[in-house]
């Protein structure tokens, strides 16, 4: 056995049974240890970028890690933006970054980079291996750093020398460090607090916006009246009738504001409080009302969803939750096609345990609104804000859930960053229907332009942000990657494509002209 067979078998004996990836010469070891032993499953990328998208989206609703395979410093550097993005979401992940032969580095070849470097800022745990009988152990560390909670992206760095000599075999799985319980003195700071009747936020991430978490908060919100807030941007949120509805930070600092206005504490569940996505003139950065106390009753490390129990068991919470969604599918609308028709189309007939990968940017508004009451579903965000996010992670999505549909929202501008994840979905058959919100415009941008105080923006500028000239053709983009793809321009339109994807297995794209 040699290296990389061993690297191979210690992540199958771990529990890692995916692998997304596009490799190059100094993976090929790797590559060939796949059809050596057995357990791993393949799938490659046509972009480094929609490897470690996928394996985000993998990671968020698998709830273990999937590991990517990329090719030097260049290959790496190429998917950091979606590793970013996994980051933020405190996603495991075990990404595998092929290295030069150990006695070769001295020669500075092309393609010779400081991989640690590019690594670094979009990882909790990095190491090299160093000789080809310690890379199964430094396997199995990897898995249990992506592991360790809240969760994480753990990179290891493989010469290719370590994966092609021999070595001894594979090591045994590692232990996993779970989230740690809260601690019983925050617990009951916190359920004080909510006896001193002041206005009260819970801010909640994480686990917590699971079902079992979101039940309890809505337990504690009965009790005490305190609003259930999440992040404008959540990894994972369970939603839909049956399920304790929460309020979403809006995205823009006034807007955050405003909502916050008046709220003296802040009880805060693995999350931190909300800030800026950017700096504006004259705009605050820190948006947490002045004199609002912040008490944290879980960190992202710490277990949430034990502590919103604890704390709705002493605060004597009722059983059953407040805020409980209803089952209420929108009407069908006819007519015009925007985005808001279109979220009364989607939230009609999305299916029970739906997953939706959500990129739909300024066109997310109607869609959030009108799935709010849709059949129970679990939704993904852009964590990182860096978008290229919304393909990739619905395609990891998929293959951890392959029994579940999965409909990606996304705009035009952001789906060209890994449209080649398209080519994937129809490769392995997944069964994904993705929207693009046709805008011919980078939207948001539009919008931040005003915003910053970029006043009397001329021709050149507004050319940037605009993708008419020549308009994208998404129907023709995806049918030349093998997906069945069409167009629609009215609500009746969109009404009866996205009823038949609802109905039909594999891979789909509707775009919608608005």
């Amino acid at each position: 056995m040699n290296g990389a067979e061993s690297l191979v078998q210690t992540l199958v004996d771990s529990g890692v049974e995916v692998c997304f990836t596009n490799p190059g010469t100094s993976e090929m070891h790797f590559v060939a240890a796949l059809d050596k032993v057995p357990g791993m499953r393949a799938i490659l990328g046509l972009f480094e970028g929609a490897v470690t998208g996928a394996a985000d989206g993998y990671g968020r609703m698998a709830e273990k890690p999937a590991a990517t395979l990329l090719h030097l410093g260049p290959g790496l550097a190429n998917g950091l933006a979606n590793l970013h993005n996994a980051r933020r979401a405190s996603t495991p992940l075990v990404n595998i970054v092929g290295d030069h032969a150990t006695y070769h580095a001295q020669y500075d070849a092309p393609l010779s980079s400081d991989i640690k470097g590019f690594a670094a800022p979009v990882s909790g745990w990095v190491h090299s291996s160093s000789h080809p009988k310690y890379v199964a152990a430094d396997a199995a560390r990897a898995v249990a750093a992506a592991r360790q909670a809240p969760g994480q992206v753990a990179t290891l760095i493989l010469p290719a020398d370590t994966a092609w000599l021999e070595a001894d075999g594979p090591a045994p799985a590692l232990p996993v460090a779970g989230p740690v319980p809260a601690g019983e003195k925050a617990v009951a700071r916190a359920a004080g607090a909510l006896k001193n009747g002041k206005k009260t936020v819970i801010l909640i991430r994480g686990e917590a916006l699971k079902e079992e978490g979101l039940h309890a908060a809505g337990r504690i919100a009965a009790k005490s009246g305190a609003r259930l807030l999440c992040d404008t941007f959540t990894p994972r949120i369970q939603r839909g009738a049956g399920r304790v509805a929460i309020e979403r930070l809006p995205y823009f600092a006034e807007q955050i504001e405003e909502n916050l206005a008046g709220t003296e504490q802040m009880i805060i569940v693995g999350s931190k409080p909300p800030v800026s996505f950017f700096a504006y003139p004259g705009k605050a950065s820190w948006l947490t009302p002045e004199g609002c106390d912040i008490l944290m009753l879980a960190h992202a490390h710490e277990d949430g969803v034990g502590a919103l129990a604890a704390l709705a068991e002493a605060i004597g919470a009722p059983k059953e939750p407040a805020h409980v969604a209803p089952l209420e599918k929108p009407e069908l609308p006819t007519g015009n096609l925007d985005s808001f028709t279109a979220g009364q189309i989607i939230g009609h007939y999305l299916p029970e345990g739906a997953i939706v990968s959500d990129e739909a940017a300024t066109s997310g508004i109607g869609p959030a609104i009108y799935t709010a009451n849709a059949a129970p579903h679990d939704h993904l965000s852009l964590t990182g804000g860096s978008i290229g996010q919304g393909l990739p992670v619905a395609t990891g999505a998929a293959v951890a859930c392959p029994d579940r549909k999965v409909v990606c929202l996304h705009g035009d501008g952001g789906a060209m960053y890994t449209l080649q994840t398209l080519w994937s979905q129809a490769r392995e058959g997944l069964d994904v229907t993705t929207v693009i919100f046709a805008n011919r415009s980078y939207a948001i941008l539009n919008v931040e332009l005003m915003r910053v105080g970029a006043e009397n923006p001329g021709p050149k500028a507004l050319s940037m942000l605009d993708l008419h000239n020549p308009e994208l053709d998404w129907v023709k983009l995806a049918q030349g990657m093998g997906v069945e793809a069409m167009r629609a321009e009215t609500a009746e339109e969109f009404a009866d494509q996205f009823s038949r994807c609802m109905r039909t297995k594999g891979p789909h794209l509707i775009e919608a002209v608005v």
